[in-house]
């Protein structure tokens, strides 16, 4: 039997919740650099008693992995040589939230903390957002922030789907379903659950629609201070998967989980307010729809700074292959007035005029996403770095301008040289994620492939 209660809550409301029995777990997670929530379950009673007033443990290895959950050399921070210690998970009261989708249980997420020093893990996804959230309140602005997730449907369960390979998957649909209603009435008994579900747990939905490709759909999350804004997204892509699961399907976030289907992307909405929320500053007040002086910097900044952060924007090898030419995916670097084909899409007018970033895919760690466009935007107000003209026209044949990392190799170089990263996130952050990008190429690398077997086993 679920809970009662429902959405956000307090540590107040959980001690009573345990008391009368109707939370008897809570679920303690961090978002690891792949993305994914790890963490401890732990029984409601010991929680309430043992670990409000300090968190819980998780070992140092977690954020010094590959997706496999190998331990490959080159972290400084987490190595054999270190003994592979523990980290404090530090609960973040204000993520406490009942999970309608689990019986009886409750979720909190954290801020990993070196004991040692008191401090943030600076090398920790939400650590790093944390960060540029701090340095955008320095300079008088209060970053809001929403994700439009998209994602693949299919009648396989992740069982299933690993059995045969991930070879001849079903779509739940079977053709193109963007907006199409009756072709997502079919999987409507799994889309209104994740609608109402999630934002019954505190991550507010606005709505669902069919995407461009059999099975394809996508949820858009209202819109929250940046850091509430990664904590939803992060739940949702969670949540979402437990969910199908439950339901006897599954769902992917895979940016291009097939050469022939259309990629999974996921837009980021952004805009910089006043301190106290009331005015989008985004906005300029003596012309209406007109971009501000912070708003043209700050889309200056993305413009001059994305293709060099892309790592932390498109982070694994399959990443970039959703970029491609009339694929809704954005190729090159320019930006234009609700145009989907551009990098970048200024929508909305007044207090909610914003900027779509469109490069990340569903499968962006939203934490170093998020991280990542702010580091751009407020560079690019520092520096008083104006955008470059108004794009006009289809951006897929747009030559002469900035373009998307054709590969992770690139994004890897990029990231590199990349003044901009380190002056925003450091030198051990910088080694650190570029330590990871290299163990994933060389992975890829080594990898022989089913492309390869029918091109060359024969004729090669």
């Amino acid at each position: 039997m679920a809970s009662t209660a429902v959405g956000t809550i307090s540590v107040e409301d959980l001690t009573d919740l345990v008391g009368a029995d109707e939370i008897d777990t809570v679920v303690t997670a961090v978002c690891d650099m792949q993305s994914r929530l790890i963490g401890k379950r732990v029984t409601g009673q010991f929680f309430v008693e043992h670990c409000v007033s300090h968190g819980t443990h998780l070992c140092t290895y977690l954020l010094g992995t590959d997706m496999e959950m190998n331990t490959p050399d080159g972290y400084a921070m987490m190595n054999w040589e270190s003994g592979y210690g523990d980290y404090l998970n530090r609960p973040d009261w204000d993520t406490l939230r009942v999970v309608p989708w689990l019986e009886k249980t409750a979720l909190v997420l954290g801020d990993l903390i070196d004991e040692s020093t008191g401090e943030l893990v600076p090398v920790a996804p939400r650590s790093i957002l944390r960060r540029q959230v701090e340095r955008a309140e320095r300079m008088g602005f209060r970053p809001m922030m929403a994700s439009e997730l998209e994602f693949y449907l299919l009648r396989d369960t992740y069982e299933e789907a690993a059995e045969k390979g991930y070879d001849g998957l079903r779509p739940w649909g079977w053709y193109n379903e963007d907006y199409q209603l009756l072709q997502a009435t079919k999987g409507e008994p799994i889309y209104r659950q994740l609608r109402n579900q999630m934002t019954r747990a505190g991550v507010p939905i606005e709505f669902s629609k069919g995407e461009a490709a059999p099975g394809q759909h996508e949820v858009n999350i209202h819109y929250a201070d940046a850091l509430e804004s990664a904590d939803r997204a992060a739940i949702y892509k969670h949540g979402a998967k437990e969910i199908a699961h439950q339901s006897g399907c599954s769902i992917t976030f895979m940016a291009k989980p097939d050469q022939a289907w259309t990629g999974s992307s996921s837009h980021v909405h952004m805009s910089l307010w006043d301190p106290a929320g009331q005015v989008n500053l985004f906005a300029d007040g003596s012309s209406p729809g007109e971009m501000s002086r912070e708003m043209r910097h700050f889309l200056g900044g993305l413009l001059a700074g994305s293709s060099e952060l892309s790592l932390f924007i498109a982070s694994n090898i399959n990443s970039y292959k959703r970029y491609a030419v009339a694929s809704w995916a954005p190729i090159n670097i320019v930006w234009a007035r609700d145009n989907r084909t551009c990098g970048f899409r200024i929508v909305g007018h007044g207090s909610s005029l914003r900027i779509e970033d469109r490069l990340p895919g569903g499968d962006a760690n939203p934490y170093l996403a998020y991280a990542a466009m702010l580091a751009a935007g407020l560079d690019g107000i520092e520096r008083g770095i104006e955008p470059s003209a108004e794009f006009h026209g289809n951006a897929y044949e747009a030559t002469g301008v900035p373009h998307v990392p054709r590969s992770l190799w690139e994004a890897i170089e990029a990231w590199r040289t990349s003044a901009l990263a380190r002056e925003a996130f450091g030198d051990d952050v910088v080694a650190h994620y570029l330590n990871m990008a290299e163990v994933e190429q060389r992975a890829y690398d080594m990898a022989v492939t089913d492309w390869e077997r029918r091109r060359y086993f024969e004729r090669g």
